[in-house]
Formats: C-alpha cells, sequence, structure tokens
C-alpha cells in the first residue's frame, strides 16, 4: 500500500476531530469513494442546483447571446421616439458608413480574440497603409491596393511570427508594431497629409451600388466571408479549437503555429483594407491619426457582441451587432447634445458589463 493511500483515513479522521465518523461508518472506503446505499458526510442525498443559481446562469447565457442585439433594438426605438429626423435614408446610410470601417476591423479582431490573442496595432496597420496608398497611385490604383494590403499582411505575419513562434504574449507582441507601425508609417508621410484625387479610389469611398454605399457592401460581404469562415471550414474549427485549449489542440495534432500565424494575418490584411477605405472616404491620408483608437472601438465590438477574451467562441453576427451597438450609442448622445466624453464613459461601462455577464456564465 502507498503512502498516498494510507493517508487518507487519517486525514478523514483529522478533519472531523475526536467525534468524526471513521470509515466503518462514514459511507465511504478508504479511497474516499462513496459505498453504494450510503450518504457521505456532510450531505443530504444528490447535489442540485438551487432554482435561483439556474436562473442567474439562464439569464447570463440569455445575455451574452442576445443582450447586444437587444440592446440595439431598444437604441433603434429610442431614437425612432425621441431623435429628430432620425428616421431618415440619409441618416441611417451615414451611420453605416461612419461603421464599416470598424465592422471590418473588428471581424479579424474577432478571429483574433477566439485564439485567445489581442491585435493592439490594427490601428496601425491602417495607418501604414494609408500612408502606402499616395505613394503608388501613381502605378496605378490595383498596384497600390495590393501594396497598401501587402502591408496589413506583413504586420499581422510578423505579429503572428512572435506569438506562435517566438512565444510572446499577444499584448506585448502587437504592443511592438502598436508603437512602431505608426512611426513607420509617418515616416513614409514625412508627418505630412496628403490629399487623394484619384478618383477610382474615391469611388470606393463615396459610391454606391443600388443605392447602398460601397464601404457597407464590402463590410457585409466580409462578415459572411468570415462567418462562413468560421462556421463552415477546417481552418475556423480550429481556430476556435486552438482558442478553446491550445496545448490540447497541439497534442491533437493541429497546425498551432501556422494557423496562429493565418489570424494574425487576417486581422493585418482586414485592418489595411480598412484604412484604404477610410482613406478613400476622408479624401486623404493622414497616418497621424488615422485608425487612432481602433484598437478599442474593435475590441469593444467584439466584447459586446459576445466573443470570450477567454477565446474558443467567435460570435461573428454578435460582433457586427456590438459595431452597430456602439456606433449608435455615440451618434444618440451627440444627437442629444451630450460631451463625447460621455459616450465613452457609457462604452467603457458596457464593457464592464459585458466581461462581468461572460464570467459569470463561465463561473457557473
Amino acid at each position: 500500500m502507498t503512502a498516498q493511500a494510507t493517508a487518507e483515513p487519517a486525514r478523514g479522521e483529522g478533519s472531523h476531530g475526536a467525534g468524526g465518523v471513521g470509515a466503518g461508518s462514514s459511507g465511504t472506503d478508504t479511497t474516499g469513494k462513496s459505498r453504494p446505499g450510503t450518504k457521505s458526510p456532510g450531505t443530504n442525498g444528490p447535489t442540485t442546483r438551487s432554482p435561483g443559481t439556474r436562473a442567474g446562469r439562464g439569464a447570463a447565457a440569455w445575455l451574452q447571446a442576445y443582450g447586444v442585439y437587444a440592446a440595439v433594438a431598444a437604441l433603434l426605438l429610442f431614437n425612432a421616439v425621441f431623435t429628430d429626423h432620425f428616421l431618415t435614408t440619409d441618416n441611417f446610410r451615414t451611420q453605416l458608413i461612419q461603421v464599416a470601417p470598424i465592422v471590418i476591423v473588428a471581424l479579424g479582431m474577432a478571429l483574433v480574440i477566439g485564439t485567445e490573442g489581442v491585435d493592439l496595432s490594427v490601428g496601425s496597420a491602417m495607418a501604414l497603409a494609408a500612408a502606402l496608398l499616395p505613394l503608388y497611385l501613381g502605378y496605378g490604383l490595383i498596384p497600390a491596393l495590393l501594396v497598401a494590403l501587402l502591408s496589413g499582411v506583413l504586420v499581422g505575419a510578423v505579429n503572428g511570427t512572435l506569438v506562435s513562434v517566438v512565444g510572446l504574449q499577444p499584448i506585448v507582441a502587437t504592443l511592438a508594431l502598436f508603437v512602431g507601425g505608426r512611426g513607420l508609417a509617418l515616416v513614409m508621410a514625412d508627418g505630412q497629409l496628403k490629399q487623394i484625387v484619384n478618383p477610382d479610389l474615391l469611388a470606393l469611398g463615396t459610391g454606391s451600388f443600388l443605392g447602398v454605399p460601397l464601404v457597407v457592401l464590402i463590410a457585409g460581404v466580409l462578415a459572411l466571408a468570415v462567418a462562413f469562415v468560421v462556421h463552415r471550414t477546417t481552418f475556423g474549427r480550429q481556430v476556435v479549437a486552438i482558442g478553446g485549449n491550445r496545448a490540447a489542440a497541439a497534442l491533437a495534432g493541429l497546425p498551432v503555429k501556422r494557423v496562429l500565424t493565418g489570424v494574425y494575418i487576417l486581422c493585418g490584411a482586414l485592418a489595411a483594407l480598412a484604412g484604404v477605405l477610410a482613406t478613400a472616404r476622408l479624401t486623404a491620408s493622414d497616418p497621424s491619426s488615422l485608425g487612432t483608437l481602433m484598437e478599442l472601438s474593435a475590441i469593444t465590438a467584439v466584447v459586446v457582441g459576445g466573443t470570450p477574451l477567454s477565446g474558443g467562441s467567435i460570435r461573428v453576427l454578435g460582433t457586427v451587432a456590438g459595431a452597430l451597438l456602439m456606433q449608435l450609442l455615440r451618434a444618440t448622445l451627440v444627437k442629444h447634445d451630450l460631451p463625447d466624453s460621455t459616450a465613452q464613459i457609457a462604452q467603457a461601462a458596457i464593457i464592464i458589463a459585458a466581461v462581468y455577464v461572460a464570467r459569470e456564465r463561465r463561473s457557473r
């Protein structure tokens, strides 16, 4: 008999003191397991969850799954009743155009957070793409777009390599390009704002198809594409599996390093595309301000949309709804003459609530 096996009765006696019940009457054998027909000490029968616990768990699950949609519906209803000129085509068009770049960046961020990571460099990737566009537009629109998107791919590749190969924490790995990427963009642009006069590029930001702005169409198509990747492809399943348990995924033979690198590359490419579209909409390349705090907006949209920071799950539709919620909240407060700082405080409160709900659901 090993030392561990012989220690079990001693621990049981010590825990009950002099009046404790021995192994012969406690209903347990020397391994601590209950014998048939007996009850374990200190219990009155099978352990069941109280109605309050079940109700709390159900409420947390419902809030995480559908809370963002209920909040969007509530804001729409509030504005329809109390905000002048809200239910107009021009207003909806404006709101959708403003939120489209955030949606695009948030889609990439959702993939990264689904692997239990985070990418702080998305704003710098947008700035890099904006800085490169004027430098290569002389060669034509397609080469300029390819160079801009390639810059996002390179940013993602560096981040992915630092995370998957070097083994740095994602927040540390992406913080390097969060700072250095924007600095590089400013060097490329000579620290100056440059006007964009290429009509083909400007059409991406101001054009429309069947009355729908092109930037909104692009964001919608990308949302559908990311949803398809997550739910219908092997790559998407691998992303979710790695986020759920990276060690187990590696033991199961999944290409963890390759998948992680690919996720960060996709995130960087989507951020660069958002930078291109934002530059086209603004008709100017401004690396000093373009994409500033975009990483926070994207993370907010993802978390509020129900994707847990712990990874293992990706809610694409929820991410889109989260971006819409933040945009509507800010627009609502501005239209009612409240300062922008109030919108930021409200967003912070929503983030805290979303993280708390997710934590409560996991703990129960």
